[in-house]
């Protein structure tokens, strides 16, 4: 043919479908004027007498319109072309044959799209079209054919759904489609009905948001039900058509009970139906999404239809149905879940948890709750939402925790091996466990951290859901609310206990006003679960004023609309325990009835006193009905003529008593219901759900914040670390003990938010797994269980892992991982990196790269870590190593490696004061021995050494802030020091030489404080008055040390007690004839060098030279020049003492400029005082020289006084006031003459000490010779004090006793040639002006009778004038 004489494209196409339509035209006329045939099985036909004439003739019709003249199918109305095959399928008399040709041409018409939406008469076509199919009649069809036709109609249907033309279709159309989907059929056509159903159900929902766009956001709820019938037909399809159809699907839930008393064969049938019917919700929720929201009526049928019957099935349902269940509900969750917040918690609360909690459940139910459980737990904001949504919501059930709770306990094992059930239940917890630390541990969350603990300042309403201020964020609100609950759950314990203590812990709680409010008792006794409710209903009878405001606002908060009156009655009753007492039952009644009047939804009772009566007779009617005691029942027409003429004089409806008379026998009213029985879903129940529903707040859609976070794991902390520890003892797999530790790691970060108690707790059950805390094991035992068992390796892996990354955290938990580290020790498996462990030596490193974590790692580094424990895992065997030749204690030493010990003490310079101080404890006790058990007294003084090591290693890290953290050191010290068995050796001997450590390290730089001085030297201090023993012991070392002090770094003590501290070490340590010659280099070139000497160190370097004096066989020359550094020091003495002076005196004179006289005298008495420590420094000394002239060598003796006449002259400018003088002599000369002498006669008593004798003996001449020098220097300052009388009688009593003084055997003295010319000499100066005879003064008298006794022959040469 010539290119030109071909048609164009669409003329081609019109004339294929012109040919397409003759040709089915054709097979339909040539079928049904077939002649019939007996063997033809397959297609049945009839005569041509039986075929309407009008059939054939419409069909012939067509045929001839078909090509004259060709036509434009689009633009022709397709009922033309249509009606002939759709009479034919609606036909009487057509046979099936037939029927199943004319559908096969309408299924070809459709797919080649003959027409569209856009073709003119389309939508009455397409209506005809549903309408010819759904009627579709087989009264000539034999069975094995009816199949075979139902296929083509169900095909059909499904093509006209997916026509373009199909959005034309009327809501009553597509319903009729659907539900045609579900007419019971044989098995096979069944399943075929329901895949297209399902097929059906996808499309229409589909295009729901395709509606919405069209029609707007969706009619109301009223314009959806007031919808005009004819309207309704002749419409396209819309709303109305979803809403129908998925009620339609809600209906096919309840078949079950609609049928279970038809037999149970039936049962398997209706099951089906049930997951049929769920399997299309799923999927007209998945497919809609959030577009069920937008409309009113289709969410009230979610709300109310579809969560009622899900709930009500699936707490008696089998596992595969309830498994669909959980679906259904997860897929609501995740679009609708703004909407149904109280659905979704009763269904947690009536389905998954009551399933997973009761007893006698079947195993397999038991495992699909948990299932459904841990399925939304995986969904990655549940928990939190939960959380925010429930458990922070005082008037609904700790979700949350219910759930948390419930999988530790099913996940925790009493024996091994493992059951599938808790394997899955700790899998579900490790889910939470996992979500959480993955979220509070985030690195880019700025959320705050803190305050963890949350208290209720004020007063806020706890039923109110939202803040009634800008206050509070919604975290903190969030929190405070939690708070709340926690309290309130307290007052319920208290209330049961005692009714007042209950009322009175909400006003201390901030949970009711002070004076009490009636609404916050009210909302108290209604949501708080677990109130004694015989308590609560006497409370609520009480006729007190306050009581019956309570029990008014407590019946408010009831919502009864929609609900019939014994509904009512029933759910207010299922709160208290209706009271036994008739007045009160009174009272409580009328609160009802009043509150059931105001909300009853039908104007049926005109008064509140009908309700009242009602009431009553159904209280009588349910103790009648159900009383076994009450033999004679109550008839239904006896109820009703009871209750005659009661609402206004007029009878209430008969079908509404008839009614009420028929539930109350049938289901008793629970009157005297307990807390403790079981609560199950029922109408009136759902019905007060519904009406909550209207007012609550919508489900919070959350994100997660650090401070919720750490809540939420804190309300399970305790079960799941449980769990977890009893799951990790129990699991034998390497893949369930390694999910273990992944859950470990998760609570580890979990808990440093303010959790450190249950790291602790973690830690300590952890490290009984390592087997190296049993006390019973020998370390051979020991040693096989950890080379031979992978449990204890791992454990101890995780443990030091833990104590490596989240070192910040750990308080008590210290103790025992220093447990463990010391069995390691003892069984010499510790790196010698750690036995060695220095502050300052770079951190080793091992063999294995194990990572370093930061304190705050997110998921990433646990993987990393969790990596790490695979490559530990795939460590070889012990076996395997034996056969490559590593012994099993290198292998044991490889896997220790990895733990990275030291750089748990390496790095404690990050720690914060209060781990600081705990790791510090659990060392310091451990030294001591506490519990510890020592083998030998060598393995005890290499584990308090190794323990000291650890100590002083950290306290040297930690230098920069000593003060900080031991104080809190030096009171464990304190603490151990007065514990009863404590044994100080050698406990005291290995902490002296620590602590020195730290001491020479404090003192080598400059220190701005006193504080870490103080401290180090106090500590220091009570060591070595532990056990004195230890300055023997360790004195090289402490003089060592002492002396390095006090040659390098004396500038660096500021503190008496440190000053004291060193220098009596010094003396002490510097006894031994090792030492002896150290320490007293030491002293002579700190008092030579006079720098370093000082007001606050001058009394303690007296007191350590006295001490190197007075040793035996100490060098003499020492001595000697010890005694003249003494003696020269008094310089240092007259110097302070002057510009101490000078200071006073320039503070004075500017103070005095601007004071009056009163405060002149007081400063003047300040400034005395202040200058008083330079002469009571200068008595010091004296008595210490004054000590040193009564040793046994003469030469010490005599240098020894000398010193002591050297300090007094150089002592001039001191402040020698009379009392100052009076004490001079008391403490110094005159107790020095007076041992001198008692020492003097003493040697005279004895026998062969003649030398000794007349050695002390002119000691003595020596003395009372300085006596009289400093006497007569002093003379004048002496004499003008009050005592100076006594004073004088007692030198004169000394020198009475020097010349009377009796040597026995070795013959005189040669002290009365001494004393006469002392006395000449002092007499004869003091009668220059003292010792002049007065009037009413008798000095002079005195004197003259004590020469006539001392010395009669000096009488007339020094008192002349009283021979006259």
């Amino acid at each position: 043919m010539d290119k030109q004489s071909q048609p164009p494209n669409s003329k081609r196409k019109e004339l294929g479908l012109s040919c397409m339509l003759n040709t089915e035209v054709g097979a339909v006329l040539a079928v049904l004027r077939r002649p019939p045939d007996a063997n033809s099985f397959h297609l049945s036909t009839a005569p041509d007498d039986t075929i309407d004439t009008a059939l054939l003739q419409s069909l012939k019709s067509l045929r001839a319109l078909v090509f004259n003249p060709p036509q434009e199918w689009r633009m022709l109305d397709p009922l033309i072309y249509l009606s002939p095959f759709l009479d034919v399928i609606q036909s009487d008399n057509v046979p099936a044959a037939a029927t199943g040709v004319a559908l096969s041409a309408l299924l070809k018409i459709l797919k080649l799209e003959v027409f569209d939406e856009k073709t003119p008469g389309v939508k009455p076509a397409m209506i005809s079209l549903v309408a010819a199919i759904t009627a579709c009649r087989l009264e000539k069809t034999d069975p094995f054919f009816e199949d075979a036709v139902m296929m083509k109609i169900l095909q059909l249907l499904t093509e006209i759904m997916h026509h373009s033309a199909s959005a034309l279709l009327c809501d009553q159309s597509v319903c009729v489609i659907v539900v045609q989907q579900s007419v019971g059929r044989r098995d096979l056509l069944q399943r075929s009905a329901m895949y297209t159903m399902h097929d059906l159900i996808q499309m229409v929902f589909s295009r729901l948001p395709e509606i919405e766009a069209r029609d707007g956001d969706g009619a109301s709820e009223s314009e959806v039900e007031d919808a005009d019938l004819n309207g309704y037909v002749d419409s396209r399809y819309g709303i109305r058509c979803v809403v129908d159809t998925f009620h339609f699907l809600c209906s096919l839930l309840n078949v079950v009970e609609l049928l279970e008393t038809e037999g149970s064969t039936l049962q398997t049938t209706e099951e089906d139906i049930q997951l049929f019917a769920l399997v299309l919700i799923n999927s007209a929720v998945e497919l809609s999404g959030d577009s069920i929201g937008r409309n009113p009526k289709l969410l009230r049928m979610v709300q109310d239809d579809l969560f009622h019957h899900l709930i009500h099935y699936g707490a008696c349902s089998s596992p595969l149905v309830l498994s669909m269940i959980c679906s259904t509900v997860l897929n609501t969750y995740h679009f609708l879940r703004r909407f149904v917040r109280l659905q979704i918690g009763a269904f947690f609360r009536f389905v998954l948890l009551r399933i997973a909690t009761a007893q006698g459940v079947p195993l397999q139910l038991q495992e699909v709750s948990l299932e459904g459980i841990i399925n939304f737990c995986r969904q990655p904001t549940f928990i939190i939402e939960v959380y925010v949504n429930y458990d922070c919501d005082p008037l609904c059930r700790n979700v949350f925790e219910e759930i948390g709770k419930l999988l530790c306990k099913h996940s925790f094992p009493v024996s091994s091996p493992l059951t599938p059930l808790k394997i899955q239940a700790f899998e579900g917890l490790m889910v939470i466990i996992h979500n959480i630390a993955d979220n509070i541990d985030r690195e880019d969350d700025s959320t705050p951290s803190e305050p963890y603990p949350v208290e209720v300042f004020e007063f806020r309403p706890f039923w109110e859901d939202k803040p009634n201020d800008d206050s509070l964020s919604w975290v903190e609100f969030l929190r405070l609310r939690r708070a709340q609950k926690r309290k309130l759950l307290i007052a319920a314990y208290h209330f049961n206990c005692d009714e007042k203590k209950g009322l009175e812990y909400l006003k201390f709680s901030k949970l009711s006003p002070d004076p009490p409010d009636p609404k916050a008792f009210a909302f108290f006794f209604r949501y708080t679960p677990g109130l004694d409710k015989n308590m609560l209903g006497d409370y609520l009878g009480d006729p007190d004023e306050f009581h019956l405001q309570v029990l008014k606002e407590f019946t408010e908060s009831f919502e009864f609309s929609g609900m019939i009156l014994d509904t009512a009655l029933r759910t207010y009753l299922e709160t208290f325990r209706l009271p036994g007492e008739s007045q009160k039952i009174q009272r409580i009644l009328e609160a009802f009835s009043d509150r059931f009047y105001e909300q009853q939804t039908e104007d049926l009772f005109v008064s509140k006193d009908a309700v009242f009566i009602l009431c009553y007779s159904l209280i009588m009617l349910n103790t009648d009905q159900h009383n076994p005691q009450v033999k004679k029942k109550m008839t239904e027409g006896e109820f009703i003529r009871n209750n005659r003429a009661i609402n206004g004089g007029n009878d209430l409806p008969r079908e509404y008593l008839s009614e009420l008379f028929n539930s109350i026998s049938n289901n008793e009213i629970t009157i005297f219901a307990q807390s403790s029985q079981s609560v199950e879903m029922n109408p009136s129940r759902w019905i007060e759900l519904m009406n909550r529903s209207k007012t609550a707040q919508p489900y919070s859609l959350s994100n997660f914040d650090r401070r919720l976070g750490r809540d939420m794991f804190s309300s399970i902390a305790g079960p799941a670390v449980a769990a977890l520890c009893a799951f990790f003892e129990h699991a034998d797999e390497e893949d369930l003990l390694l999910e273990c530790v992944e859950g470990l790691f998760s609570m580890a970060r979990i808990t440093q938010y303010g959790l450190a108690e249950t790291l602790d707790e973690l830690l300590a059950s952890f490290c009984k797994f390592t087997t190296l805390l049993n006390p019973y094991a020998s370390a051979e035992e020991t040693l096989y269980a950890f080379s031979h068992d992978l449990k204890p390796r791992i454990a101890t892996l995780a443990v030091f892992t833990i104590a490596n990354n989240f070192a910040n955290h750990i308080r008590g938990g210290w103790k025992s991982i220093v447990e463990c580290l010391l069995k390691l020790k003892r069984l010499k498996l510790l790196p010698q990196s750690v036995i060695e462990f220095e502050a300052t030596s770079p951190t080793s490193e091992s063999s294995v790269n194990f990572p370093a974590i930061d304190s705050k790692f997110g998921s990433r580094h646990s993987s990393v870590m969790i990596g790490s424990f695979s490559r530990f895992l795939s460590i070889e065997s012990i076996e395997e190593s034996l056969s490559l030749g590593i012994s099993e204690f290198e292998q044991n030493l490889k896997i220790i490696r990895q733990c990275q010990i030291e750089s748990i003490f390496s790095n404690t310079s990050s720690l914060p004061e209060d781990a600081l101080i705990s790791l510090g404890r659990s060392l310091i006790f451990a030294a001591a021995g506490r519990g510890q058990k020592f083998s030998t007294q060598v393995e005890e003084e290499e584990t308090v050494g190794f323990c000291w090591d650890l100590i002083i290693g950290i306290t040297l890290t930690n230098i920069h802030r000593f003060p900080s953290f031991w104080s809190a050191f030096h009171d464990h010290l304190l603490a151990i020091a007065q514990f009863p068995m404590f044994s100080p050796v050698p406990f005291a001997e290995k902490a002296i030489v620590g602590l020195f450590k730290v001491c020479l390290k404090l003192l080598g730089t400059y220190q701005p404080e006193k504080a870490p001085e103080e401290l180090i030297f106090k500590s220091i201090t009570l060591m070595w008055k532990l056990e004195k023993e230890i300055l023997d012991t360790c004195s090289e070392f402490i003089t060592q040390s002492v002396s390095k002090i006090l040659i390098e770094f004396p500038a660096n003590l500021k503190t008496q007690l440190g000053w004291k501290s060193v220098l009596h070490l010094l003396s002490i340590t510097g006894r031994q004839s090792e030492t002896y010659e150290q320490g007293v280099e030491t002293l002579i070139m700190l008092i030579s060098d006079g720098t370093h000497v000082s007001r606050t160190n001058y009394a303690s370097c007296i007191d350590c030279a006295f001490s190197f004096i007075t040793l035996r066989n100490s060098p003499l020359e020492k001595n000697i020049k010890i005694l003249d550094l003494l003696s020269n020091t008094v310089s240092k003495l007259v110097q302070w003492y002057k510009s101490q002076c000078l200071e006073l005196e320039n503070n004075f004179s500017v103070a005095s400029s601007t004071s009056n006289s009163s405060f002149e005298e007081n400063s003047f008495k300040g400034y005395g005082n202040s200058l008083n420590i330079y002469m009571n420094l200068f008595i010091k000394l004296g008595e210490a020289l004054r000590k040193m002239s009564l040793a046994r060598r003469e030469d010490l003796r005599k240098h020894a006084i000398l010193a002591l006449q050297k300090s007094f002259t150089l002592a001039e400018e001191l402040d020698f006031t009379p009392s100052n003088c009076m004490n001079c002599f008391n403490l110094v000369i005159f107790a020095m003459v007076d041992d001198l002498h008692e020492k003097m006669l003493e040697y005279s008593r004895r026998e062969n000490a003649e030398r000794e004798t007349r050695g002390m003996e002119g000691t003595l001449k020596i003395a009372v010779e300085f006596l009289t020098e400093v006497f007569l220097r002093y003379l004048k300052q002496i004499s003008s004090s009050p005592g100076f009388r006594a004073f004088w009688l007692g030198v004169l009593r000394r020198m009475d006793s020097y010349m009377k003084a009796d040597l026995g055997e070795y013959g005189k003295s040669k002290l009365p040639e001494t004393v006469p010319d002392l006395l000449r000499k002092i007499i004869k100066e003091m009668k220059k002006e003292i010792l002049v005879p007065k009037e009413g003064d008798d000095l002079w008298e005195i004197t003259y009778i004590q020469i006539q006794w001392i010395a009669p022959f000096l009488k007339d040469e020094l008192f002349p004038e009283a021979s006259l």
